[in-house]
Parts: C-alpha cells; sequence; structure tokens
C-alpha cells in the first residue's frame, strides 16, 4: 500500500506537467498564428511604445477582418465591438517586446482552447481535381466562393457543367 501511493502521485505530476507544458503542433492555431502575423506586421515602433496603441491597432485591424475565421478570431481575443469578453492585452503586450506568433497563439491557448480550434478551409485547386469526384457541397462551395449560384442545378452533373461554364471568368487556366 506504502508503495503505491508514491507511484500514482508521481505519474498524476507527469500528467500535469503534459498539460501545463502544452506545445502547439504542426498545423494547430493556424488562423491565430496567421492573425498575429498579420498584426504584428502593421505595428510601427513607434506603435509598439504603449500597450493601448497596440490594443487600438489590433481593433482597427479586426474591422478589416473580412474571413469569418479572422473575424472568429478577434471575437476570442476582444478586437470586435460585439465580443463578450476581451483578452486583447494577452496578445497586446507580447507584441510590445516582438514575441513569436507561435508564443504569443501558445499563451492564447493556455487562457481559451477556442483559439487554437479555428483552422482555414482548404482551397480547392481547379486546376489539378476532377470535378467529377467532388462531393455536391464541394461543388457548391466553389459556386460561392465565386460569388455564384446554380438556380436550376438538381444533379451533380448540372454543378459541374455551371463550374466549367464559369471557370474562365474565375480561374482562367495558367499559362507556363
Amino acid at each position: 500500500m506504502d508503495v503505491w501511493l508514491p507511484s500514482a502521485l508521481l505519474v498524476g505530476v507527469f500528467c500535469l506537467l503534459a498539460v501545463v507544458d502544452a506545445k502547439i503542433k504542426e498545423g494547430e492555431c493556424d488562423v491565430c498564428i496567421s492573425m498575429v502575423e498579420r498584426i504584428s506586421a502593421t505595428l510601427t515602433d513607434e506603435d509598439r511604445k504603449s500597450q493601448g496603441d497596440v490594443e487600438k491597432k489590433i481593433r482597427k485591424f479586426c474591422k478589416t477582418a473580412l474571413n469569418s475565421k479572422d473575424n472568429r478570431f478577434c471575437y476570442y481575443i476582444g478586437g470586435t465591438a460585439d465580443a463578450a469578453t476581451g483578452t486583447l492585452g494577452d496578445v497586446a503586450k507580447p507584441l510590445i517586446y516582438f514575441t513569436p506568433a507561435d508564443k504569443v497563439c501558445e499563451k492564447l491557448q493556455k487562457k481559451d482552447s477556442q483559439i487554437c480550434e479555428l483552422k482555414y478551409e482548404k482551397q480547392i485547386d481547379l486546376d489539378s481535381v476532377d470535378l467529377k469526384k467532388l462531393k455536391v457541397k464541394d461543388l457548391k462551395k466553389i459556386l460561392n466562393d465565386w460569388g455564384e449560384t446554380c438556380r436550376a442545378c438538381s444533379e451533380k452533373t448540372d454543378f459541374i457543367d455551371r463550374i466549367n461554364e464559369l471557370r474562365p471568368k474565375h480561374a482562367p487556366k495558367k499559362e507556363l
């Protein structure tokens, strides 16, 4: 009985350390890292002198975030007007000291795990993909990304025909 207690405590401590020392893996936190890098690129040395100036710049940057994932990230950190909570200081302060984006996101992940759950949607390369093998959902997404619709489409072939019809306008073939 006396041998098991220290062993159980040791295992518990190692498990706790593994959770606390959570590093960002490759492909994780793409939205966060991208946004922090883009925000950091807009900051001048003059902006980095005070946390308030950096927070203003982040809010200004978040007003221009059109992508739904970027906008959601801004909402999570408190950069949008409708944000319920704000961890803007947790982003602004490390940016003053030129902290790398992955380290900023690592700290944000510890406070709010939702930030690293955001992922960009994969873009479909029309030159290399066979449209007949795509799902109707993906075909609709292509049309939606182009701002087009297919009102009379009821079958997959109708969507493929519509995409091929609009392809020269939205995705012209690249010549070598």
